[in-house]
C-alpha cells in the first residue's frame, strides 16, 4: 500500500489570510541551518539537470503531481513543475560521493539536507564541498538563478586516502 499527501502551501484556506499564497511573497532569502563557510570551497561540481528530469524521478514512485502536471503547479505559485527535492539532494550527494569518497557510497555515514528552493527540470545545479574533519559542508545552488536551493552535510567514516 502506498499512501500520499500532498501540501500546497497556502492552497488550504486554513488560515485568516484574505490574500492567497503567492510564491513571489515567499521569503527571498531562505535560512539555512547550517553554517555555509565564507572560504572558497574543497571543490565544486557543475551538474544539469535534464528537462525530463522529474519526469524520470517520478519511476521512484513519488507521484506527486506537482512534478509533472502544469496545472497543479501553477495552483502552488510555480511557473511549471518544479523537480523533487530528494532528487535535488541525489545530485549534491552524488557530487560528495565522486569528489570527497572517490565513487565509493560505502564510506557515507549519514546525510542532512535542508531544502530552501525549488529547482526546475533544465537548471544547472551548482554543488559546492567544504571538508571539516570527516564532515563535508555542502551547499547547492542554482546556476541560472544564482540563489542556493539546498546546504546541508554529509559524514563520512572516513577520508580518502587519496584527498
Amino acid at each position: 500500500m502506498n499512501r500520499m499527501t500532498a501540501f500546497l502551501r497556502g492552497a488550504g484556506g486554513f488560515s485568516n489570510s484574505s490574500q492567497p499564497f503567492s510564491y513571489s511573497k515567499y521569503q527571498t532569502i531562505p535560512v539555512s541551518v547550517v553554517k555555509i563557510p565564507k572560504s572558497q570551497p574543497f571543490a565544486v561540481f557543475e551538474d544539469y539537470t535534464q528537462p525530463s528530469q522529474a519526469l524520470v524521478y517520478r519511476l521512484s514512485g513519488d507521484y506527486n503531481p506537482l512534478h509533472s502536471d502544469p496545472m497543479v503547479a501553477k495552483a502552488a505559485g510555480f511557473s511549471r513543475p518544479i523537480l523533487h527535492g530528494l532528487c535535488t539532494m541525489g545530485f549534491a550527494v552524488r557530487a560528495i560521493i565522486k569528489f570527497i569518497c572517490r565513487g565509493d557510497p560505502n564510506m557515507v555515514k549519514n546525510i542532512f539536507s535542508r531544502f530552501l528552493l525549488h529547482v526546475y527540470p533544465g537548471e544547472t545545479l551548482v554543488t559546492e564541498m567544504w571538508l571539516q574533519g570527516l564532515r563535508v559542508i555542502y551547499q547547492v545552488k542554482v546556476k541560472e538563478r544564482n540563489r542556493s536551493a539546498l546546504s546541508g552535510f554529509v559524514d563520512v567514516h572516513r577520508l580518502a586516502s587519496s584527498l
